[in-house]
Protein backbone atom coordinates (compact mmCIF):
# COMPACT_ATOMS: atom_id res chain seq x y z
CA UNK A 1 0.00 0.00 0.00
CA UNK A 2 2.91 2.46 1.15
CA UNK A 3 4.87 1.77 -2.47
CA UNK A 4 1.68 2.10 -4.12
CA UNK A 5 1.09 5.52 -2.82
CA UNK A 6 4.40 6.30 -3.51
CA UNK A 7 4.33 5.51 -7.20
CA UNK A 8 1.13 7.54 -7.57
CA UNK A 9 2.45 10.42 -5.90
CA UNK A 10 5.54 10.58 -8.17
CA UNK A 11 3.07 9.95 -11.29
CA UNK A 12 1.22 13.16 -9.86
CA UNK A 13 4.58 14.83 -9.32
CA UNK A 14 5.50 14.56 -12.92
CA UNK A 15 2.41 14.76 -14.63
CA UNK A 16 2.58 18.27 -12.72
CA UNK A 17 6.09 19.34 -14.06
CA UNK A 18 5.27 18.39 -17.22
CA UNK A 19 1.94 20.70 -17.36
CA UNK A 20 4.04 23.50 -15.94
CA UNK A 21 7.02 22.92 -18.63
CA UNK A 22 3.63 22.80 -21.18
CA UNK A 23 2.78 26.57 -19.64
CA UNK A 24 6.06 27.92 -19.75
CA UNK A 25 6.26 26.59 -23.50
CA UNK A 26 2.90 28.49 -24.35
CA UNK A 27 4.02 31.49 -22.84
CA UNK A 28 7.33 31.70 -24.94
CA UNK A 29 4.74 30.87 -28.02
CA UNK A 30 2.58 33.49 -27.02
CA UNK A 31 5.66 36.56 -26.36
CA UNK A 32 7.70 35.54 -28.96
CA UNK A 33 5.37 34.70 -32.13
CA UNK A 34 4.08 38.34 -32.10
CA UNK A 35 7.27 40.04 -31.10
CA UNK A 36 9.87 40.21 -33.84
CA UNK A 37 12.37 38.64 -31.95
CA UNK A 38 12.20 34.94 -33.65
CA UNK A 39 10.20 31.97 -31.98
CA UNK A 40 12.26 29.41 -33.47
CA UNK A 41 15.15 30.95 -31.46
CA UNK A 42 13.63 31.22 -28.34
CA UNK A 43 12.38 27.32 -28.94
CA UNK A 44 15.75 26.46 -29.46
CA UNK A 45 17.09 27.48 -26.33
CA UNK A 46 14.00 26.43 -24.36
CA UNK A 47 14.65 23.01 -25.77
CA UNK A 48 18.01 22.50 -23.86
CA UNK A 49 16.23 23.17 -20.87
CA UNK A 50 12.57 22.53 -21.00
CA UNK A 51 11.85 18.72 -22.71
CA UNK A 52 8.60 17.51 -22.79
CA UNK A 53 8.60 13.36 -21.75
CA UNK A 54 7.11 13.42 -25.62
CA UNK A 55 8.49 12.10 -28.98
CA UNK A 56 10.55 14.15 -31.04
CA UNK A 57 7.86 13.31 -34.08
CA UNK A 58 4.84 14.79 -31.54
CA UNK A 59 7.00 17.98 -29.99
CA UNK A 60 8.42 19.42 -34.00
CA UNK A 61 4.32 18.95 -34.63
CA UNK A 62 3.52 20.42 -30.47
CA UNK A 63 5.42 23.97 -31.80
CA UNK A 64 3.28 24.63 -34.68
CA UNK A 65 0.29 23.39 -33.23
CA UNK A 66 0.18 25.54 -30.61
CA UNK A 67 0.52 28.43 -33.00
CA UNK A 68 -3.14 28.26 -33.41
CA UNK A 69 -3.88 29.78 -30.12
CA UNK A 70 -1.70 32.51 -30.45
CA UNK A 71 -3.33 32.90 -34.24
CA UNK A 72 -7.22 32.82 -32.56
CA UNK A 73 -6.10 36.00 -30.37
CA UNK A 74 -5.38 37.80 -33.17
CA UNK A 75 -8.78 36.88 -34.29
CA UNK A 76 -10.42 37.98 -30.88
CA UNK A 77 -8.78 41.00 -30.86
CA UNK A 78 -8.66 42.45 -34.52
CA UNK A 79 -12.54 40.67 -35.41
CA UNK A 80 -14.15 44.08 -36.34
CA UNK A 81 -11.13 44.69 -38.81
CA UNK A 82 -11.92 40.92 -39.93
CA UNK A 83 -15.23 40.14 -40.17
CA UNK A 84 -16.64 40.74 -43.57
CA UNK A 85 -19.81 40.47 -43.24
CA UNK A 86 -23.02 42.72 -41.32
CA UNK A 87 -26.24 41.87 -39.92
CA UNK A 88 -27.52 45.74 -39.77
CA UNK A 89 -30.21 46.33 -41.51
CA UNK A 90 -28.48 50.01 -42.86
CA UNK A 91 -25.60 48.08 -43.92
CA UNK A 92 -24.80 46.26 -47.07
CA UNK A 93 -24.32 42.80 -45.80
CA UNK A 94 -21.05 42.54 -47.37
CA UNK A 95 -18.29 45.05 -45.91
CA UNK A 96 -16.25 46.10 -49.06
CA UNK A 97 -13.39 46.86 -48.05
CA UNK A 98 -13.03 43.99 -45.38
CA UNK A 99 -13.39 42.07 -48.32
CA UNK A 100 -10.66 43.70 -50.48
CA UNK A 101 -8.27 43.39 -47.53
CA UNK A 102 -8.77 39.58 -47.31
CA UNK A 103 -8.13 39.30 -50.61
CA UNK A 104 -4.57 41.22 -50.32
CA UNK A 105 -4.26 38.81 -47.92
CA UNK A 106 -4.32 35.97 -50.27
CA UNK A 107 -2.36 37.63 -52.66
CA UNK A 108 0.87 38.09 -50.31
CA UNK A 109 0.53 34.45 -48.95
CA UNK A 110 0.92 33.14 -52.76
CA UNK A 111 4.89 33.59 -52.35
CA UNK A 112 4.87 31.32 -49.12
CA UNK A 113 2.46 28.79 -50.14
CA UNK A 114 4.19 28.51 -53.28
CA UNK A 115 7.94 27.97 -51.90
CA UNK A 116 6.76 26.59 -48.63
CA UNK A 117 4.47 24.14 -49.09
CA UNK A 118 6.62 21.76 -51.48
CA UNK A 119 10.18 22.90 -49.38
CA UNK A 120 9.57 23.46 -46.08
CA UNK A 121 11.01 19.96 -44.79
CA UNK A 122 14.26 20.23 -47.29
CA UNK A 123 14.77 24.48 -45.98
CA UNK A 124 14.66 23.03 -42.23
CA UNK A 125 16.84 20.08 -42.90
CA UNK A 126 19.56 22.32 -44.44
CA UNK A 127 18.96 25.24 -42.26
CA UNK A 128 17.22 24.23 -38.80
CA UNK A 129 20.54 24.31 -36.05
CA UNK A 130 21.86 27.17 -33.94
CA UNK A 131 24.32 28.41 -36.32
CA UNK A 132 22.01 29.61 -38.65
CA UNK A 133 19.44 30.82 -36.37
CA UNK A 134 22.06 32.97 -34.20
CA UNK A 135 23.07 34.59 -37.96
CA UNK A 136 19.76 35.71 -38.73
CA UNK A 137 18.78 37.02 -35.67
CA UNK A 138 21.55 39.42 -35.87
CA UNK A 139 21.29 39.96 -39.08
CA UNK A 140 17.80 41.14 -39.14
CA UNK A 141 18.36 42.95 -35.61
CA UNK A 142 20.66 44.79 -37.20
CA UNK A 143 18.51 45.36 -40.04
CA UNK A 144 15.63 46.82 -37.68
CA UNK A 145 18.27 49.24 -36.10
CA UNK A 146 19.72 50.50 -39.58
CA UNK A 147 15.92 51.28 -40.83
CA UNK A 148 14.70 52.81 -38.43
CA UNK A 149 17.82 55.37 -38.32
CA UNK A 150 17.04 55.89 -42.10
CA UNK A 151 13.35 56.49 -41.49
CA UNK A 152 13.68 58.45 -38.72
CA UNK A 153 12.76 61.44 -40.22
CA UNK A 154 10.39 60.11 -42.87
CA UNK A 155 7.06 60.29 -43.76
CA UNK A 156 5.51 56.79 -44.11
CA UNK A 157 3.63 56.99 -47.16
CA UNK A 158 1.26 53.98 -46.46
CA UNK A 159 -0.45 55.45 -42.71
CA UNK A 160 -3.81 53.33 -43.29
CA UNK A 161 -4.49 50.00 -44.11
CA UNK A 162 -6.99 51.34 -46.86
CA UNK A 163 -4.20 52.48 -48.15
CA UNK A 164 -2.06 49.52 -48.71
CA UNK A 165 -1.87 48.22 -52.96
CA UNK A 166 -2.49 44.56 -54.13
CA UNK A 167 1.14 45.06 -55.13
CA UNK A 168 2.42 46.47 -52.13
CA UNK A 169 0.52 43.06 -50.50
CA UNK A 170 2.14 40.98 -52.89
CA UNK A 171 5.85 42.72 -51.88
CA UNK A 172 5.17 42.08 -48.34
CA UNK A 173 4.21 38.29 -49.24
CA UNK A 174 7.80 38.08 -51.13
CA UNK A 175 9.48 39.09 -48.03
CA UNK A 176 7.62 36.96 -45.56
CA UNK A 177 8.93 33.81 -47.85
CA UNK A 178 12.12 34.73 -45.89
CA UNK A 179 10.81 33.52 -42.82
CA UNK A 180 11.44 29.88 -43.67
CA UNK A 181 14.60 30.63 -42.92
CA UNK A 182 14.57 29.53 -39.17
CA UNK A 183 15.56 32.31 -37.02
CA UNK A 184 14.17 34.96 -39.23
CA UNK A 185 10.84 35.86 -37.39
CA UNK A 186 7.79 35.70 -39.94
CA UNK A 187 6.31 38.97 -38.37
CA UNK A 188 10.08 40.37 -38.23
CA UNK A 189 10.63 39.33 -41.70
CA UNK A 190 7.18 41.03 -42.77
CA UNK A 191 7.70 44.11 -40.94
CA UNK A 192 10.85 44.64 -42.21
CA UNK A 193 9.70 44.44 -45.58
CA UNK A 194 6.59 46.58 -44.49
CA UNK A 195 8.70 49.32 -43.98
CA UNK A 196 11.27 49.41 -46.70
CA UNK A 197 8.43 49.85 -48.96
CA UNK A 198 6.63 52.86 -47.20
CA UNK A 199 4.13 51.43 -44.59
CA UNK A 200 3.70 52.74 -40.83
CA UNK A 201 5.00 50.69 -38.12
CA UNK A 202 0.98 50.23 -36.97
CA UNK A 203 -0.22 49.16 -40.80
CA UNK A 204 3.29 47.08 -41.02
CA UNK A 205 2.02 45.31 -37.91
CA UNK A 206 -1.40 44.56 -38.12
CA UNK A 207 -0.99 43.37 -42.09
CA UNK A 208 1.69 40.93 -40.72
CA UNK A 209 -1.06 39.91 -37.88
CA UNK A 210 -3.62 39.32 -40.33
CA UNK A 211 -1.29 37.73 -42.98
CA UNK A 212 -0.38 34.89 -40.07
CA UNK A 213 -3.93 33.75 -40.16
CA UNK A 214 -4.02 31.79 -43.41
CA UNK A 215 0.03 30.53 -42.96
CA UNK A 216 -0.25 29.29 -39.71
CA UNK A 217 -3.61 28.03 -39.85
CA UNK A 218 -2.46 25.93 -43.25
CA UNK A 219 0.70 25.11 -41.35
CA UNK A 220 -0.62 23.60 -38.61
CA UNK A 221 -3.08 21.68 -40.58
CA UNK A 222 -0.20 20.02 -42.28
CA UNK A 223 1.47 18.99 -39.31
CA UNK A 224 -1.66 17.47 -38.15
CA UNK A 225 -2.44 15.63 -41.18
CA UNK A 226 1.61 14.81 -41.33
CA UNK A 227 1.07 13.30 -37.67
CA UNK A 228 -2.21 11.50 -38.67
CA UNK A 229 -4.72 13.40 -35.93
CA UNK A 230 -4.27 10.11 -33.65
CA UNK A 231 -3.56 11.20 -29.59
CA UNK A 232 -3.40 9.80 -26.40
CA UNK A 233 -5.35 11.68 -23.78
CA UNK A 234 -2.04 13.02 -22.42
CA UNK A 235 -1.14 14.56 -26.04
CA UNK A 236 -4.48 16.03 -26.43
CA UNK A 237 -3.87 17.35 -22.72
CA UNK A 238 -0.15 18.61 -23.28
CA UNK A 239 -1.60 20.37 -26.73
CA UNK A 240 -4.49 22.12 -25.57
CA UNK A 241 -2.68 23.39 -22.59
CA UNK A 242 -0.63 25.05 -24.61
CA UNK A 243 -2.91 26.48 -26.87
CA UNK A 244 -4.59 28.44 -24.25
CA UNK A 245 -1.44 29.57 -22.57
CA UNK A 246 -0.37 30.61 -26.00
CA UNK A 247 -3.66 32.49 -27.03
CA UNK A 248 -4.15 34.61 -23.63
CA UNK A 249 -0.38 35.29 -24.05
CA UNK A 250 -0.38 36.18 -27.42
CA UNK A 251 -3.51 38.83 -26.20
CA UNK A 252 -1.28 40.53 -24.17
CA UNK A 253 1.99 40.64 -26.35
CA UNK A 254 -0.37 42.00 -28.99
CA UNK A 255 -1.64 44.55 -27.07
CA UNK A 256 2.12 45.77 -25.83
CA UNK A 257 3.54 45.95 -29.42
CA UNK A 258 0.88 48.32 -31.05
CA UNK A 259 0.60 50.22 -27.48
CA UNK A 260 4.28 50.49 -28.05
CA UNK A 261 4.88 51.56 -31.70
CA UNK A 262 2.81 54.59 -31.35
CA UNK A 263 5.02 56.07 -29.50
CA UNK A 264 8.57 53.95 -30.38
CA UNK A 265 10.31 52.39 -32.87
CA UNK A 266 11.46 48.81 -33.49
CA UNK A 267 15.37 49.37 -32.41
CA UNK A 268 14.46 47.77 -29.06
CA UNK A 269 14.06 44.64 -30.76
CA UNK A 270 16.98 44.99 -32.87
CA UNK A 271 19.13 45.04 -29.72
CA UNK A 272 17.76 42.42 -28.41
CA UNK A 273 17.64 40.15 -31.12
CA UNK A 274 21.57 40.82 -31.20
CA UNK A 275 22.11 40.21 -27.99
CA UNK A 276 19.76 36.59 -27.99
CA UNK A 277 21.88 35.76 -31.63
CA UNK A 278 25.45 35.65 -29.29
CA UNK A 279 23.79 34.50 -26.39
CA UNK A 280 22.43 31.22 -28.78
CA UNK A 281 26.30 31.25 -30.02
CA UNK A 282 28.15 31.13 -26.58
CA UNK A 283 25.64 28.67 -25.11
CA UNK A 284 25.83 26.12 -28.06
CA UNK A 285 29.94 27.14 -28.31
CA UNK A 286 30.39 26.03 -24.89
CA UNK A 287 28.29 23.35 -24.33
CA UNK A 288 29.99 21.21 -28.14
Amino acid sequence: MKNGSIKKGMVLKMDFIELFKVIILGIIEGITEWLPISSTGHMILADEFIKLNMSDEFMEMFFVVIQLGAIIAVIAMFWDKLFPFSFKKNESFIKNDIMSLWFKVIVAVIPAAVIGIPFEDKIDELFYNYKVVALTLIIYGILFILIENRKKDSVFKIQDMSQLTYKVALYIGMFQVLSLIPGTSRSGATIVGAMLIGTSRIVAAEFTFFLAIPVMFGASFIKLLKFGFTFTGNELAILFTGMIVAFVVSILSIKFLMGYIKKHDFKIFGYYRIVLGLVVILYFMLNN
